[in-house]
């Protein structure tokens, strides 16, 4: 059935930053980045719109022009690289906080998560990527900054040069009821938020500490970079910002929440060094 571009925007205006005008073009793998990300923190969603038509005459295509496109190799996009590695960064990160437990941890979980995180996005639209080379430079890179949080950043640009050297079309396959793709989907998110919400809400302490540490390293590590170190802390801090404008509280009234604020504090005081350095 042919997808209709007034039902694609309305689908995207309703549920956008969920993915669902994704689930509507049969994009599943944008739609499950979507659901994981709220829509690229809702500047992916915002920018796809002008992009929907181009996504609506994708989906519409017949399957021999799809097979007609399986012998070339897709063009480089820096905006694929660049999510590539944000999201594999972000992939580590909630590895990090949810599954830092494990033995082995910095060897197997931190190399898999960063590497599915490269894979999705390389999955998304037409195109996808190796599997088992994008892993495979995922885990050899992992001993460099072992045991650190700081190890994230060479996985995952390994892994994403990794995709882009070995992008591809995808090729062309049966169409998939809704109820299966949707049962494939939900897998995919429970595994993902799964071991995170345990982590957040029945060990919330320790969570808070190892966020912290990790914030830390990375925040360190930008130091090199003062620009960039500023625009970092400013995402950090946005939501508490804008849940206090909102709320108009000057701070959280429950003690789980209080948890949290700390974290808040912990970041700003990056700040509040930096400007008494800069006044010495």
């Amino acid at each position: 059935m042919a997808k209709g571009l007034l039902v694609t925007y309305a689908l995207w205006a309703v549920g956008g930053p969920a993915g669902l005008h994704h689930l509507y073009l049969g994009r599943d793998s944008h739609a499950l980045l979507w659901m994981l990300t709220l829509g690229g923190g809702g500047v992916g969603w915002l920018w796809e719109f002008w992009k929907l038509p181009s996504f609506v005459a994708q989906a519409n295509r017949t399957q021999g022009q799809r097979q007609s496109s399986g012998g070339r190799t897709p063009p480089p996009s820096l905006i694929r690289f660049v999510a590539q590695m944000m999201v594999g960064i972000y992939f580590g990160l909630v590895a990090l906080i949810s599954l830092s437990f494990m033995a082995n941890f910095y060897i197997v979980g931190l190399p898999l998560a960063v590497g599915l995180g490269v894979l999705l996005v390389a999955a998304v639209g037409n195109q996808t990527s190796d599997f088992k080379n994008t892993l495979g430079a995922a885990f050899l890179t992992s001993p460099i900054f072992y045991g650190r949080p700081i190890a994230i950043l060479p996985i995952s640009l390994a892994a994403s040069i990794t995709a882009q050297k070995h992008r591809r079309y995808k090729a062309s396959v049966g169409s998939e009821s809704l109820s299966v793709r949707l049962y494939r989907l939900g897998l995919a998110y429970l595994a993902f938020t799964g071991p995170l919400a345990y982590s957040i809400f029945c060990n919330t302490a320790a969570t808070l500490s190892y966020v912290a540490e990790t914030l830390g390293s990375f925040l360190s590590w930008f130091s090199f970079f003062p620009l960039v170190g500023r625009l970092t802390e400013s995402v950090l801090l946005l939501p508490y910002r804008i849940w206090r404008l909102l709320v108009g509280d000057p701070g959280f009234s429950s003690g789980y929440f209080q948890e949290w604020e700390k974290l808040y504090e912990f970041v700003s005081s990056f700040q509040d060094e930096k400007r008494q350095l800069a006044y010495q």
